[in-house]
């Protein structure tokens, strides 16, 4: 029951609650970015979510758009601002993804969503992490976050799809809390560590996705 229809009734009334409560924060951050970055304070991305349905992820942008002298993009850790690094570490960077909650596409608590080209990456097992909607934290996420490898977060994630509970989705939410005010698990420069999922396993042949 609370899989099916609470945890959805959850998600709006504290997403929407939240926008209410952090709306003045929200739009002093957007002001900041659109001085600082001189380009859309707004960063949307395809990622991959319920049922493997592609959705756009909505975030505040952290970087610029700099290109070097031959058009392209410059490397992303020349490109994060100093109010970039402080919106990662705070998590700031994540808050317009509760739009990305009310509109039905994610969930408070939820595995991570990803990048559609990983889809050929995943074991079977693994699959059934797009069996529920995606999250702005996941058990995954309070357990490690980047330092952990792909194995074990995807692992979490299965775990957490198989024991999904309003206790665990409590659990997650208070560790979530805590983390971010201890910047625990919380890297200022993700690009750094960065490690692509595609890049480091091979190509699933059997994968039913």
């Amino acid at each position: 029951m609370y899989r099916a229809v609470f945890k959805r009734l959850i998600d709006v009334m504290v997403s929407f609650m939240l926008l209410l409560t952090l709306f003045p924060v929200m739009l002093l951050v957007y002001i900041l970015l659109w001085l600082v970055c001189k380009d859309k304070p707004l960063f949307y991305q395809k990622r991959v979510g319920l049922h493997n349905k592609p959705f756009y992820l909505i975030k505040f942008r952290s970087m610029t758009n700099q290109k070097n002298a031959d058009g392209e993009l410059l490397p992303e850790k020349m490109r994060l601002t100093r109010l970039g690094l402080f919106l990662r570490r705070s998590s700031l960077d994540e808050l317009p993804q509760l739009f990305n909650i009310l509109s039905g596409d994610m969930s408070l608590i939820g595995p991570r969503p990803l990048y559609e080209r990983y889809l050929p990456y995943y074991t079977n097992e693994e699959q059934i992490r797009h069996s529920v909607r995606p999250g702005i934290s996941g058990w995954a996420q309070v357990n490690g976050r980047n330092a952990i490898s792909w194995d074990t977060k995807l692992a979490l994630d299965v775990f957490y799809v198989k024991h999904l509970s309003f206790k665990l989705d409590c659990v997650i939410a208070y560790k979530t809390i805590i983390n971010i005010l201890t910047a625990k698990n919380i890297l200022a420069d993700e690009t750094s560590t960065v490690r692509y999922l595609d890049k480091e396993r091979p190509y699933q042949p059997t994968n039913n996705y």
